[in-house]
């Protein structure tokens, strides 16, 4: 069986994530016997550590995602390299195709916050390339029941068609090994502990007004709050809203974080906070967990999937809630312990090669 992944998001958060986290453990499988990654232009340029692995194809894919180019250039790949089946890993699956298909959908957060799409057409592109990716595709992957159900309700999806894989963690994500180490580590980041981290893009569903909110409410000697991956167009507004509540001194923009960067973040922070009004899934939930950082999450989406009782769960919508979860958790030593334990634990449950074999047995499947 010939299987075209594409990868043109391969460096994307979330779905690059995904893409890295599958490409990582997928060839080692043997299953399926060729894999045709389509890379975007410039991954292709400087190289990949796939290439030269045995089974690998890499093929170079420059139309753009969420592009009209897209649904004719696409269908031309899968033609030239005679593919046995096709594997989109987010919601765009070109209609026409000259082989079968499965498509991975992470969160119907275009459908639940139409308002926060780019242009007043983005919603209508959504459900339409939603609906053509649901009805088409051979086998569906949703990342979390949560997002299965979503599927079901929104879109009419037949459970039949649907297998819920939830994501993997990457071995990067573990314990601090040297506590001066990590405290140099983040000087050269300009930060000092301690702190509490935020990470994500502050899009309106992340409900970063309500943690500020929270945060303006807790003790300026329990911490400051660090918010991780925000992009350049996005800063102003973000510091407009933390100036606005005087919180200048107490809060910490940052830019986008290498990704290699990111688990020194996570291993210096007293917690994660990710208040989100949905998730999908919520990568930043099980990474942190991996390197022993307690979570503080909302009891919607994927989340309660993702963390389990191994973080505490509030309602996103209750700032006073929210404060009480961090202030409880910053100044209860044994409850940050025992839920550092069970976060380890919980980690160990989640790995790219599960996810994997997974995917790879819904290829045979959807191939019939």
């Amino acid at each position: 069986m010939r299987v075209g992944l594409d990868a043109r998001k391969l460096h994307d958060f979330g779905i690059g994530t995904y893409l890295r986290g599958l490409l990582q453990e997928l060839p080692a499988l043997g299953s399926p016997e060729e894999l045709v990654v389509y890379l975007p232009t410039e991954a292709a340029r400087h190289g990949s550590p796939l290439g030269g692995r045995p089974g690998v194809t890499l093929a170079v894919e420059g139309s753009a995602p969420y592009s009209a180019r897209e649904l004719l250039a696409l269908p031309l790949q899968m033609a030239r390299h005679r593919l046995s089946l096709f594997h989109a890993p987010h919601y765009v699956l070109p209609p026409l195709r000259p082989c079968p298909a499965v498509v991975t959908i992470h969160d119907l957060i275009h459908l639940r916050f139409p308002d926060q799409l780019p242009s007043p057409l983005a919603p209508l592109y959504a459900r339409v390339m939603f609906r053509i990716a649901v009805r088409s595709a051979r086998r569906i992957i949703a990342v979390s029941e949560a997002t299965a159900r979503d599927l079901a309700e929104r879109l009419g999806a037949s459970p039949g068609k649907v297998r819920v894989i939830p994501n993997g963690v990457d071995g990067r994500f573990r314990p601090a090994a040297d506590p001066a180490a990590l405290d140099a580590a983040l000087a050269r980041l300009g930060l000092e502990r301690p702190y509490l981290l935020f990470v994500g893009n502050p899009k309106p569903h992340k409900n970063l007004p309500r943690l500020l909110d929270a945060f303006a409410g807790l003790d300026p000697k329990l911490g400051r709050l660090v918010l991780a991956g925000t992009p350049e167009r996005a800063r102003p507004g973000v510091e407009r809203e933390v100036g606005g509540r005087g919180l200048g001194e107490r809060v910490r923009v940052l830019g986008v974080i290498a990704e290699e960067t990111m688990p020194v973040l996570y291993q210096g922070a007293e917690l994660l906070v990710l208040p989100s009004l949905w998730e999908g899934f919520g990568l930043p939930a099980l990474e942190a967990m991996a390197t022993g950082t307690p979570v503080v999450a909302t009891d919607r989406g994927g989340l309660p999937e993702v963390v389990g009782e191994a973080g505490l769960l509030v309602d996103p919508t209750n700032v006073d809630a929210l404060r009480a979860a961090l202030y409880n958790l910053l100044v209860d030593l044994s409850l940050r312990d025992e839920l550092r334990a069970r976060g380890l634990a919980r980690a160990r449950t989640f790995s790219w090669r599960r996810v994997a074999e997974a995917t790879a047995a819904v290829y045979r499947e959807a191939r019939g």
